[in-house]
């Protein structure tokens, strides 16, 4: 039922969200009230170029007297757009008027939800979020070419095509993030904040490659934060909106949310025409994904998953 009403009933007992619905990308990020803006859906990311492998000169004085021919070195651009969010509240009169009508086991207790109206939006606003952070993650790019075509975010995992490394279904090793961290430093990558970010199966394959864990009758296991290598620090996060057989690398500094503000606000809350008995409202943002240059990142896909 796309609204709600006294159907969707009330129960006592403490409210638990279910689900993996941790959005860590998201946070590290400043959540969904920071950012930049843009004043429209396509926004530049970087514009990358490139100089010629590094040599030895070799120029003769009379050659360096003579007019010697130029060179030009060329640029480029990468470009991202941001997308609609949008979820709908509606709360029937009645069923916002019987806070006080149960379903199931029925003891001494009090309702959580004293506003129907409130609490959906409230869940609402936590969608969007696990949406962004999987758009974000996993987002397939497509331009708004027109009003009915949705506009919708590159995410990392498809944003990363210099230094990203196919597994082919091999298991994570440590000889496999050797290799993404050395492609990674030979093109050019920062190393200023960089985040390992994985699912829960990878992030425990990470722990047995790196962990260490000291003898004691008392404690057992170990959980990898940080990953010490020959380039930096890296941390490691584990995030359960990216795919079971990937592995991404973010450098954090030169990422941030774009927004393209409606009305001068970058996430808008705002009561919808009431045509009859309910309240009906919706949570609009218009939100995308600058991630710098795809160079600063890196990728291993396609790993074995059991």
């Amino acid at each position: 039922m796309a609204y709600t009403d006294r159907e969707d009933l009330n129960y006592l007992g403490q409210l638990v969200l279910v689900g993996a619905n941790q959005t860590p990308f998201l946070g590290m990020l400043g959540g969904m009230m920071k950012g930049k803006t843009s004043s429209s859906f396509l926004f530049p990311l970087a514009q990358p170029y490139s100089l010629a492998a590094a040599s030895q000169p070799a120029i003769t004085e009379a050659v360096s007297v003579s007019s010697n021919t130029a060179t030009t070195i060329t640029r480029g651009q990468e470009f991202n757009t941001v997308q609609i969010f949008q979820e709908t509240v509606e709360v029937s009169h009645a069923k916002q008027s019987t806070a006080g009508e149960f379903a199931g086991i029925q003891v001494l207790g009090d309702n959580p939800v004293k506003n129907e109206l409130d609490f959906q939006k409230a869940a609402q606003l936590e969608q969007i979020g696990i949406d962004l952070e999987f758009s974000m993650l996993n987002g397939v790019y497509q331009a708004a070419a027109d009003a009915t075509t949705a506009a919708k975010m590159r995410g990392m995992i498809n944003a990363i095509f210099t230094n990203t490394i196919a597994a082919s279904g091999a298991a994570l090793t440590k000889a496999l993030m050797d290799q993404l961290f050395r492609t990674m430093a030979t093109n050019g990558a920062k190393w200023k904040e960089v985040v390992v970010m994985c699912n829960a199966f990878q992030k425990q394959n990470l722990s047995d490659i790196y962990g260490f864990q000291p003898t004691d009758r008392k404690i057992g296991g170990v959980n990898v934060e940080e990953i010490i290598m020959d380039f930096g620090k890296v941390a490691v996060v584990y995030d359960p909106q990216v795919a079971t057989d990937d592995v991404i690398a973010i450098e954090l500094d030169v990422c941030d949310l774009v927004f393209v503000p409606y009305k001068g606000q970058i996430m808008t809350f705002e009561n919808l025409a009431q045509v009859a008995a309910s309240e009906k409202a919706q949570w609009y943002a218009q939100i995308g994904l600058d991630y710098g240059s795809e160079k600063q990142h890196g990728s291993i896909t396609g790993l074995a998953t059991e």
